[in-house]
């Protein structure tokens, strides 16, 4: 009896050698349809351009896709639960929001840079900023909490001295909060661009402080995040995702004309105003996410202190940049 399952033993190994029966994989169905996730902002212009040039399908067409759908969100909460929930393969959105997701469990990871900087707070007339301490008993409308801009005013209100219980942060989306201003329902807004040039152009308010300010040697903003699955399941399609969005960025910074009126085309805003923003603001256009890491990392390890993480998130916690490298 010993030697017959031994001689089984033995003849399933062979077999096994010479490929005629095979272990179990796990089978992944082959990808047809990218659907790729961004929000109404100059930040995000990369993605827009690689649209409006085709460069998505085209360059993605030998990795076995055949369409591209794109889904546009007000902020990136209702944009990271879609993430959450498989609805998105890749999404270009702040760093920041993924933070607390990614703690919680979220199966994603920043693999490229898109901008720095690019956000602005903005006074209704009839107020002036002398410095943070002004901003004690203001209404300011901002992102919701956790996104980029919130924490980014709390964080900066914390260091310096101001406790955020002295300021009523309203929770608001973009089209929102330059509704708020522009009717005076409240006193300040902290937003992305180009919402500042929005309101300075139609003489609702003026800009006081940019971002970059705020954070003197410059802070991470948005990134391209995508999906566990899809970076494990198709890794050469990520790598072109990385590189076709490094093309649209060089792209839009040597064309900034051309990509104010590729950005007004898709979300229907004046080319004027775009065009001012673009102009005028304290952003850049990135694509490296080795540029981003070290402000990025300060940030969660202030969430960490603050609570909002129950433990300080590690570069390897957010961050994939082998598909960069490669």
């Amino acid at each position: 009896m010993k030697k017959y399952f031994l001689f089984l033993i033995l003849l399933a190994v062979l077999l096994l050698t010479l490929g005629c029966i095979s272990s179990p994989e796990k089978k992944t169905e082959t990808l047809s349809t990218l659907r790729i996730g961004y929000q109404p902002t100059t930040h995000h212009v990369a993605e827009m351009v690689a649209a409006n040039k085709s460069w998505w399908l085209e360059d993605l067409k030998p990795f076995g896709i055949k369409e591209i759908k794109e889904f546009g969100y007000p902020s990136a909460a209702p944009e990271v639960k879609a993430l959450k929930e498989g609805d998105l393969d890749i999404a270009y959105l702040c760093a920041i929001p993924l933070i607390v997701p990614i703690s919680d469990g979220l199966d994603a990871k920043i693999v490229a840079a898109v901008n720095m900087n690019g956000s602005s707070l903005v006074f209704r007339p009839g107020l002036n900023y002398s410095g943070p301490q002004s901003l004690r008993g203001l209404s300011i409308g901002t992102f919701p909490p956790l996104t980029a801009q919130d924490i980014l005013l709390k964080k900066w209100l914390f260091e310096n001295g101001i406790n955020i219980s002295e300021v009523k942060l309203i929770p608001m989306g973009p089209g929102d909060a330059v509704a708020a201003i522009s009717a005076g329902e409240v006193d300040a807004v902290f937003l992305p661009s180009p919402a500042e040039a929005i309101i300075e152009l139609t003489g609702k308010g003026k800009t006081v402080l940019s971002s970059g300010e705020m954070w003197p040697d410059g802070h991470g903003c948005c990134v391209i995040a995508a999906s566990g699955n899809l970076s494990r399941d198709n890794p050469k399609l990520v790598e072109q995702i990385v590189k076709t969005n490094t093309k649209a960025t060089e792209y839009a910074n040597a064309h900034p004309d051309e990509v104010a009126k590729i950005y007004s085309n898709r979300t229907g805003q004046d080319p004027k105003m775009i065009d001012y923003s673009i102009k005028t603001w304290d952003g850049r256009w990135i694509s490296n996410p080795h540029d981003l890491i070290k402000s990025i990392l300060e940030i969660a390890k202030f969430e960490y202190k603050n609570n909002y993480t129950q433990k300080e998130l590690t570069e390897k916690d957010l961050f994939d940049t082998s598909f960069y490298r490669k």
